[in-house]
């Protein structure tokens, strides 16, 4: 069954670091675009984080960037991987949900990143604490 599955959302002080991960399966990670995106209440879904396996490229929302990493795991095969976002210095503004997706055309856009989603997972909560 191809799926994605996130895990790690949870109630973080300001400054306090999270990682988030994205369990893949049901296809071959390595010949996808995947990354994550985040959605705060009455905000529209933003792309901060994507790996492009294929290219050995990784791309990251300004304003995330230099706190946010993305990385994969990759002593396992392709076809069941999983994905992580470590995230450090959290901010109240990366509160949300994060959604782990599979897509296209990721491109820095402004501060996020957009991309063309082709597969979405469930999503799981941040919640950063002032």
């Amino acid at each position: 069954q191809v799926q994605l599955v996130e895990s790690g959302g949870d109630l973080v002080q300001t400054g306090g670091s999270l990682r988030l991960s994205c369990q893949a399966s049901g296809f071959d990670v390595d010949m996808y675009d995947i990354g994550w995106f985040r959605q705060a209440p009455g905000k529209a879904r933003e792309g901060v984080a994507c790996i492009r396996a294929r290219y050995g490229v990784k791309l990251y929302a300004e304003n995330v960037k230099d706190r946010f990493t993305i990385f994969s795991d990759s002593s396992g095969p392709s076809y069941n991987k999983t994905v992580f976002l470590q995230m450090n210095d959290l901010k109240p503004d990366d509160a949300g949900v994060y959604y782990c997706a599979v897509g296209a055309a990721w491109v820095p856009r402004g501060k996020i990143l957009t991309a063309s989603i082709d597969l979405w997972g469930k999503g799981t909560q941040v919640t950063v604490a002032s």
